[in-house]
């Protein structure tokens, strides 16, 4: 039997921060913590400090405005569901009604208590906990992340995705398409529970042990957030942070939540120091992130992608640090293992090679999907108003000149936005006759739009004409380039269900990345030639 709600006690805390990184000057998180109406949210905007602002506080405007006008007998679950159904629409028409809300979108973790009934809405990587009266700690929520679907899903484990470069990419989040879908539960709890709403910028400072360490010795609420502030300060602050605790049916005055403390932090705390340093690349831009690919395929599918991401960091000069410290810290954990003996040892690397390759294609597909959904601004700075075509429009404030870099990124923000518009706006612009252009990087972004549209044998096609142009102008951006096209073609066979194309172009993409790997043994084969 449910409680009366009135007769269940209600307590409170919140804490807010921008963080120290001046890569975020201001806080794009937004909180609800609205105990009279029994509704309490934490919200984390994406795209920008001005849109992630607006995007996290229309959705957790849009959630209070529901409960606050909540009928008697109203289906809690519905009613939440709803709410950010509506918030998802109203940001997503904002997105694309101003320009400078264009890759706006944001996360929400929901929580509703109906006397000892909780209600849970959940959208992102914004997380729910709950502490049991007994100690216990659980986590309510999953991570929709591309690292979170990958540990699911068995390939990576949780020591690689604490420390993985694509641990920020969130695969779902509210504005982001013009519908999203809600994880919505609803279970009974104890008297004394306590739950902890909070943001990603508490979770990558603050592991889960730390956390049921800090909810169950701080003597009150308030206490328990100062303490995830500091936490989160001494180990650099990289994002804004947001943490709203809540404790239900607590016995007794104040807001205690135990009296007792023991001896675990300090103990804790060594131990996070490692995790830490590791934890504070993904906010930093870095070269290898200008490319088309590098932020779904490199490092989307951790030790899989190994042997292509390594290849992939020596064709570009070795400049780019992270594909070659992942697959170091990824190796020991490595599933791929060669013959102690002769025999078919050639066979079986090879093998491995082509499984890796079919993988790291189908992984470079789900993340141009994830892409696709706007989270890419989790990758890389914020998109910098558009420039002149082929571009689509130039706004007022883009009175700059773009980077190279910088206008590729965009071009591909907008053809994983809107693949099917962009395919048909570059065949428009180029009469009709796209395949014949001259710009690999014209041809490549026309055939991932393609492939995003599902429509595989045009982007095989284009991909194709992309390396034969990447042929004719060797540089050593179009030799990054040049991979990332390959991988591509393997995605659009694979997509394609064409066994036989896709081992074909696994094939050609071994061929490409395996004097990379041979470089050092090459130096030992017999050198006929003379010297001069």
């Amino acid at each position: 039997m449910t409680a009366d709600p009135r007769a269940v006690s209600i307590e409170a805390a919140s804490v807010t921060d921008r963080g120290l990184s001046e890569k975020r000057p201001e806080n794009e998180d937004s909180m609800l913590c609205d105990a009279a109406h029994r509704i309490f949210a934490v919200a984390d905007g994406v795209g920008g400090a001005q849109a992630g602002e607006v995007a996290s506080q229309t959705a957790i405007e849009v959630l209070q405005e529901a409960f606050a006008n909540q009928h008697d007998g109203e289906d809690v679950e519905d009613l939440m569901e709803i709410a950010i159904q509506r918030a998802n629409d109203s940001i997503y028409r904002l997105s694309r009604e101003q320009p400078r809300f264009a890759m706006m979108a944001t996360t929400i973790v929901a929580l509703h208590l109906d006397g000892l009934r909780a209600t849970v809405g959940h959208v992102g990587d914004s997380r729910l906990y709950r502490l049991a009266p007994d100690g216990r700690l659980s986590r309510e929520t999953q991570d929709h992340s591309l690292v979170e679907e990958e540990m699911r899903a068995g390939r990576l484990t949780p020591e690689q995705a604490a420390t993985h470069p694509n641990r920020n990419v969130i695969s779902r989040a509210l504005g982001a398409e013009s519908s999203v879908e809600v994880d919505m539960r609803s279970f009974e709890v104890e008297r004394g529970t306590v739950f902890l709403l909070c943001s990603d910028g508490i979770t990558r400072h603050v592991p889960d042990n730390e956390i049921s360490t800090v909810l169950r010795n701080a003597r009150t609420l308030e206490g328990a957030c100062e303490e995830f502030k500091k936490r989160c300060f001494e180990r650099g602050a990289e994002d804004n942070l947001t943490a709203v605790v809540v404790r239900v049916g607590g016995e007794g005055g104040g807001n205690d939540i135990h009296e007792t403390e023991t001896d675990e932090e300090q103990t804790l705390v060594t131990e996070r120091a490692a995790l830490h340093t590791a934890r504070t690349l993904p906010d930093t831009p870095v070269p290898h992130l200008r490319r088309p690919f590098d932020s779904a395929v490199g490092q989307s599918v951790g030790v899989a992608t190994q042997p292509a991401a390594e290849a992939k960091a020596g064709a570009a000069g070795g400049g780019h640090g992270v594909s070659q410290e992942t697959s170091k810290a990824a190796s020991p954990s490595s599933n791929v293992r060669p013959a102690k003996n002769g025999g078919g040892r050639g066979l079986l690397m090879f093998g491995a090679l082509l499984l890796t390759i079919g993988v790291a294609a189908l992984a470079f597909y789900v993340g141009m999907v994830f892409e696709r959904r706007g989270m890419s601004s989790r990758l890389m700075p914020a998109a910098a108003a558009p420039t002149p075509s082929p571009a689509p429009t130039r706004t007022p404030e883009a009175a700059f000149t773009e980077t190279p870099a910088e206008h590729f990124a965009r071009l591909r923000r907008a053809v994983d936005l809107s693949p099917a518009t962009e395919a048909q706006r570059m065949a428009t612009e180029a009469n009709g006759q796209p395949l014949e252009s001259s710009d690999p990087e014209f041809l490549y972004l026309y055939g991932r739009a393609l492939l995003l549209s599902d429509r595989q044998a045009d982007a095989a096609a284009a991909f194709d004409r992309a390396i034969q142009r990447i042929n004719e102008n060797m540089t050593p951006a179009n030799g990054e380039l040049k991979i990332d096209t390959r991988l591509a073609k393997v995605a659009a066979h694979l997509r394609a269900n064409d066994e036989a194309a896709a081992r074909q172009a696994a094939d050609a993409l071994s061929e490409l990345v395996r004097p990379q790997q041979q470089t050092p043994a090459a130096t030992t084969e017999p050198a006929t030639a003379p010297t001069p």
